[in-house]
């Protein structure tokens, strides 16, 4: 297995043990590619989640951009829930898996279709 699969798995890991999810692994693949180099790189990895920037980062980035959802407060809304769902003081917040549930979140698995 290759780093990105190493990586997935982890990934996997997390939504099963810190988010009581039954990863769907072809999407989660899927949003992981996506994703691109940042899986690899130690910050860009994660989402720091009490920094307001990152949070309008994966607003703007993820939510707007790629998922093509228009901005409003159900979006903020959205990120806080799966913030709670992966566990504040849960220190890493895999980039992978948050965009994951965001994605399962608004029903928009047919971006990665």
């Amino acid at each position: 297995m290759g780093k990105r699969d190493d990586l997935i798995a982890q990934y996997a890991d997390d939504l099963k043990n810190k988010c009581g999810m039954t990863p769907d692994m072809d999407l989660l693949t899927k949003v992981t590619i996506g994703c691109g180099p940042a899986i690899y790189d130690a910050d860009a990895s994660t989402v720091a989640a009490t920094q307001e920037g990152e949070i309008e980062t994966v607003k703007n980035n993820y939510l707007i951009k790629k998922l093509g959802l228009k901005d409003g407060p159900e979006l903020d809304a959205a990120i806080d829930s799966v913030i709670d769902t992966y566990g504040r003081s849960e220190r890493n917040k895999y980039r992978a898996v948050v965009y994951y549930m965001l994605c399962k979140h608004f029903g928009k698995e047919a971006v990665y279709g």
